[in-house]
């Protein structure tokens, strides 16, 4: 497994995997999105999103948001991934902090992400706030992490290196006598020798 950014082929995918999941696609710019790939299949596992956003007197604004990982890839830290890289990008392009608008704080605290009170967010984020708490996340609540303060779970490390797509069996099943409505105990058959 790895993580890359995002490219123009990957467009539809990420469209469809941010409708799939009921996530949020505002001012939708593929160029602001990474993606975890399997490697031995180059099967597309998760996406997330750097987004910037401009204000009137202090550098712009990093936020991490549209955090997306297909069922299949589920608990083998690939989200994890996608976040370290994307915290990762922010620091490499200057920012000190990124915050996250989400309802999934319990996930994020983990990586080092503390809430933070409305009032103190850059005046960018209060409207955006309000926006996904009308929109794709009604539970969603402010948090900022300083970006050199980002840490990994080993565990998360190793399930990540071992990650692969959960398939279910499909198998088809054994047909049995009642499936036909005969009754076994009770039938006999044209060539029976008992």
């Amino acid at each position: 497994m790895y993580v890359r950014d995002a490219r123009n082929r990957d467009e539809a995918w990420l469209l469809d995997g941010i409708e799939a999941m009921g996530l949020d696609e505002t001012a939708f710019r593929s160029r602001d999105y990474v993606v975890a790939v399997d490697d031995g299949s180059d099967t597309r596992a998760g996406f997330g999103r750097l987004r910037y956003h401009p204000t009137p007197s202090d550098p712009e604004v990093a936020e991490l948001t549209s955090i997306g990982v297909l069922e299949g890839w589920r608990n083998q830290g690939v989200g994890a991934h996608v976040i370290e890289r994307l915290v990762d990008t922010a620091e490499m392009e200057g920012f000190d902090e990124v915050y996250s608008l989400t309802g999934e704080h319990d996930y994020l605290s983990q990586f080092g992400f503390r809430p933070v009170e409305t009032e103190d967010l850059p005046e960018p984020l209060r409207d955006r706030l309000e926006s996904k708490r009308a929109g794709s996340d009604p539970d969603a609540i402010p948090m900022v992490i300083d970006a050199e303060r980002f840490r990994m779970p080993e565990e998360y490390r190793e399930r990540f290196k071992r990650a692969a797509e959960a398939t279910e069996e499909s198998a088809e099943p054994e047909e049995s006598a009642e499936d036909f409505g005969i009754d076994p105990d009770e039938a006999t058959y044209k060539y029976d020798t008992g």
